[in-house]
């Protein structure tokens, strides 16, 4: 399993191909035991049916079908590795004594997170209530061994740097005044081997120095104990020391997802700031994130800016192409790449796509691993588990020339295992590609036939189904103009596809360069209305459809004294 990666799918039959011990944090939030039909967010075919699969023996079954995949992710986690459960109050007993303490040993259950949602007060009612306000959820964090890495402290934030560190030295470094910790408080009792004189001073109380004479001259040489004007010893905690603030077990200092450029209409969305806390507890840079219930997508997107790699999964359609867009909006230069893998492909996204990431992506698709290197390679781009060699060919029609250079490059390769699959029959390679021009097929026979080396031409929809993918038109409408000649356009996206339509979105400053940077992310009905100056504005629409192929249209619209529509 490929890191970086997006899979639209059932997350048990995919957990079952990931190798062991390869993953260092996974965080899951469920579908929870709510009994409502909420829960059903995106409202696809395959969310629907997990809904339902999970939901038809009531909680025995709900309990049953979460153990059957935590089981799996206990066996993928490194023995460094954690699991953070996200749930609510409907099923939390059930999910620590059934599920996390029987997988995870009890031993192995580090704490019980309260996140407190939001902070607002409880509206009065006109009738009795029965139950007090659920404000809150529980995050169940357990360790895959006592070696398990988690951090219990926090980063200091920006708005919190002043009044952590109000002080700053004459090289601008902030920090703050620690010399009530220079001696040891006479309450603490006498300490003989902490009483001696450094430079001068000693601690007239029998308990001394709250350090060692070499710790103490240690921090001096170091600038963290200042002699200073006044004569007196000054200790300082500066910043870029700080291991950060202790974290309890109650975290409500980050409130649920409700407004703002963050949100994009996933009623369980989680805040970003829940989740970088997270995953900065539990990895360092370049570990892996794994969420088996990827939703709106923000473990992934967290996890990509921290530069973690990570594997997300989910069955809706929805839920992985938004997590896409979300991912594609946040991309810079710097960004590692990432792959989606759907149920269908379609042929023109294949056959353009970025040729290094097409040929790395179908050799895993295949069952293979592909060749990191990409130069010096002899031309051949993946291996079978077995050494037997792969080449990558992202064109039609592929020439009889081909068949000679891959031949020459395998007996290159590995001579000792070319001349091994000739003895044994089988093939010395396999060559993927559109299509094959009938040269080319029948010197791979003619080379069966009289020399027995075996040769497999296989095609991409061998590999992968490839559909038609969906068209879109807009239509324009002028609404209204200001005084200022600011014009409100109303644009209609439809989409068509045999599959059928999921959702629209809209980047409103396009730029091809740039690539589809998404305002609204998440439109069911493909309509939208934008306020537009003087000048030339281009707008890009993406319509997605159930399969999760996509196409773009783009409005180029220029405003002056009308409105017009250029090519």
């Amino acid at each position: 399993m490929s890191v970086n990666t997006l899979i639209l799918g059932d997350n048990l039959e995919i957990l079952k191909t990931i190798e062991s011990e390869t993953v260092d944090l996974i965080y899951l939030d469920p579908p929870f035991f709510s009994n409502r039909n909420y829960e059903v967010i995106w409202g696809d075919e395959g969310e629907v049916r997990s809904f339902q699969d999970r939901w038809s023996g009531g909680m025995e079954h709900y309990i049953a079908w979460l153990k059957e995949r935590v089981e799996q992710m206990y066996r993928i986690l490194k023995p460094t590795g954690s699991i953070f459960l996200h749930c609510d109050w409907h099923a939390d007993a059930y999910i620590r004594v059934g599920i996390l303490d029987k997988i995870f040993g009890i031993e192995n259950f580090r704490e019980h997170v309260i996140w407190k949602r939001h902070n607002s007060k409880q509206k009065g009612s006109q009738f009795a209530s029965k139950k007090f306000g659920s404000q809150t959820d529980s995050i169940f964090i357990y360790a895959k061994t006592e070696d398990a890495k988690i951090y219990t402290t926090r980063d200091v934030k920006d708005d919190e740097v002043e009044i952590k560190f109000p002080l700053s030295d004459q090289n601008g470094r902030r920090y703050y005044d620690d010399s009530a910790h220079l001696f040891c408080s006479p309450n603490m009792g006498a300490r003989p081997n902490l009483c001696y004189e450094w430079r001068g001073y000693k601690n007239p109380h029998p308990s001394g120095w709250r350090l060692s004479k070499e710790r103490l001259e240690e921090e001096y040489q170091k600038g963290n104990i200042v002699i200073r004007e006044d004569g007196k010893l000054e200790r300082r905690k500066y910043q870029e020391e700080y291991n950060g603030i202790p974290l309890g077990n109650l975290w409500d200092d980050i409130s649920n997802v409700t407004v703002g450029k963050e949100r994009i209409g996933c009623p369980t969305q989680k805040p970003e700031a829940l989740l970088e806390r997270i995953i900065k507890c539990a990895t360092s840079e370049g570990d892996t994130v794994f969420d088996p219930f990827v939703g709106g997508g923000t473990t992934v997107a967290v996890a990509d800016k921290l530069n973690r790699k990570w594997i997300g999964i989910d069955q809706s359609v929805q839920a992985i192409k938004v997590t896409e867009l979300r991912l594609d909006k946040q991309r810079d230069l710097f960004s590692a790449p990432f792959s989606v893998q759907l149920h269908k492909y379609d042929y023109d996204t294949l056959r353009n796509k970025n040729a290094f990431e097409f040929e790395a992506w179908i050799v895993q698709q295949f069952g293979g691993v592909s060749n990191a290197k990409q130069r010096g390679d002899l031309g051949l781009d993946g291996k079978m588990p077995d050494n037997t060699p792969i080449q990558v060919k992202r064109s039609d029609n592929i020439g009889h020339n081909v068949i000679d250079n891959f031949l020459a490059a395998v007996m290159r390769n590995d001579k000792k295992l070319f001349d091994k699959n000739v003895t044994d029959k089988k093939p010395i390679g396999y060559i993927i590609a559109f299509s094959f021009g009938k040269g080319t097929v029948q010197e791979v026979a003619r080379l069966n036939l009289e020399e027995n080396i075996i040769i497999k031409l296989v095609t991409v929809e061998d590999i992968v189904p490839i559909a038609q993918k969906p068209t879109v038109s807009v239509e324009i409408n002028e609404m209204a103009r200001d005084a200022k000649g600011i014009r409100e356009i109303e644009f209609v996206a439809a989409g068509t596809s045999e599959a059928g339509i999921e959702f629209y979105s809209w980047d409103f400053e396009y730029n091809v360069e740039h690539g589809f940077k998404a305002d609204v992310m998440l439109d069911k009905e493909g309509k939208q209305t934008s306020k537009l100056k003087a000048g030339l504005h281009v707008i890009a629409v993406k319509v997605v459809d159930n399969d999760g192929l996509e196409s773009i249209e783009v409005i180029k619209l220029k405003v002056n004294g009308t409105v017009e529509r250029t090519m």
